[in-house]
């Protein structure tokens, strides 16, 4: 329905992904995956929003150890560009400014702790300059996201799952949305997981999904 335009937006609930791979045979890493094939797209971005936060994971459902090998000069790009572009169509923001992190303690100390910033995170960022985004960094992870620091960009994108879904879930917990860019439907979800710890308790925090539901209706009426 929303592939056809029948529905405004598609809003998903949280779902096990071990359930559904051990168990179903789900051949996809979750949701954000899964829809990029529905949707016949390459590149999707996933996307958490709260209210003083917006964040970017350039790699996302892979182990940590494989992350230094999956980051490339071309992925950084790309999902700079589709973030870019659903920054200014779906929020409104019309001149976008964005952060980049880097991916190893103090942004690699100069190559002291890790080249990646050189080698492959500064080159991005100079590509993007280059096509007139407003991006900068690679900064140090761990002094991005005060409330000084957050003032100078409109979203932050960090090299790996954890290191963007952390100070997102920190700040706004309750009220935090996962955003699926890049397709050509708007996609929301709550921020949570299934909390099968609650699950039929009557205790689960509506929150999330509510803020998810109203996202996704600002974002189409945009």
């Amino acid at each position: 329905m929303a592939k056809t335009g029948q529905a405004a937006a598609l809003v998903t609930a949280p779902i096990s992904k071990k359930a559904l791979i051990d168990g179903a045979g789900f051949a996809f890493p979750g949701h954000t995956e899964f829809l990029a094939d529905q949707a016949g797209v390459d590149r999707v971005v996933m996307m958490l929003a709260g209210p003083d936060l917006r964040v970017v994971p350039v790699t996302i459902h892979i182990p940590l150890a494989d992350v230094p090998a999956t980051l490339t000069i071309d992925l950084i790009v790309e999902t700079v560009e589709v973030l870019a572009r659903d920054l200014v169509a779906r929020f409104g923001i019309g001149s976008p400014r964005i952060a980049l992190a880097g991916l190893n303690p103090h942004a690699g100390e100069g190559g002291a702790m890790g080249r990646e910033e050189i080698e492959v995170i500064a080159p991005a960022i100079a590509a993007l300059q280059a096509k007139g985004h407003a991006v900068t960094g690679p900064w140090p992870a761990d002094t991005m996201f005060h409330a000084a620091a957050r003032a100078r960009f409109d979203a932050a994108l960090c090299m790996y799952h954890d290191q963007a879904l952390v100070p997102l879930k920190t700040l706004a917990f309750d009220e935090g949305v996962n955003v699926t860019l890049g397709l050509p439907f708007v996609r929301t979800s709550p921020d949570h997981g299934t909390a099968f710890d609650i699950a039929g308790q009557d205790k689960a925090d509506p929150t999330s999904m509510i803020a998810a539901l109203r996202l996704a209706d600002e974002m189409t009426r945009r």
